[in-house]
């Protein structure tokens, strides 16, 4: 049974969501606060995250970059009553893999977890990587290039290990958007772009004709080990 911890202040709210997914055949852990629900995800460990942004004692943006750090492979959706576009691009980019805005539908939010999950479970698991003189330890998110550490933003590692999990394809805009960001109206393709790029610069020889984050014109990106 796949468990789902929510961390979530409002009571309503929490049993809603415990009434939406136990009939579903999901285990749900619910914590009130921010605080409590990191130290909740840390003793049980989750298969799925679903996480209000506004929070007493710790808020959701504080509890998703804690998460992140010590687990990339748990999903985390977030419920934003916000409709900043700004606040839930930059959410994202913590490591957030799909998000609903409050009030939510609860079939369409029951879909996007199966969705997640799905996405999650037939996702091929690679630990390490290695290319040039790079090396990547994907559990411990850490990358070395010859004897330096490389620091990588917890989004740069998802795109790297989405990029490991398919060497030699040519991926699209479109498909690491939905399948890296897990947000299929992200509002710039430029996004991909601009990580693809920092990519080169902290990881090939020569940023400026790479071998290894290819473009391949009309097309995408491939990664060449």
């Amino acid at each position: 049974m796949e468990k789902i911890l929510v961390i979530e202040d409002d009571r309503a709210t929490r049993k809603a969501l415990q009434q939406l997914f136990e009939p579903e055949g999901y285990s749900v852990d619910a914590a009130s606060n921010g605080a409590e629900g990191l130290a909740m995800f840390r003793a049980s460990r989750p298969n799925f995250v679903i996480l209000d942004l506004a929070m007493p004692k710790m808020n959701g943006q504080d509890v998703c970059r804690s998460i992140r750090k010590e687990s990339e492979e748990v999903p985390i959706l977030v419920l934003t009553g916000s409709s900043d576009e700004i606040s839930r691009v930059l959410l994202l980019e913590m490591g957030a893999d799909d998000y609903v805005t409050k009030p939510f539908s609860p079939k369409e939010l029951l879909a996007r977890v199966r969705a997640v999950l799905r996405r999650t479970r037939r996702t091929h698991e690679v630990e390490h990587l290695y290319f040039d003189d790079v090396s990547v330890d994907f559990a411990k998110m850490e990358a070395v290039r010859g004897t330096r550490p490389v620091p990588l933003t917890p989004q740069e590692f998802k795109l790297l290990k989405y990029f490991a999990q398919h060497p030699q394809r040519v991926l699209s805009r479109d498909q690491l958007l939905s399948d890296v960001w897990g947000y299929n109206s992200y509002p710039s393709t430029r996004t991909v772009d601009s990580h693809i790029l920092t990519l080169r610069q902290k990881l090939e020889r020569d940023p400026a004709s790479p071998i290894h984050f290819v473009t391949v014109h009309h097309a995408g990106y491939k990664f060449v080990p």
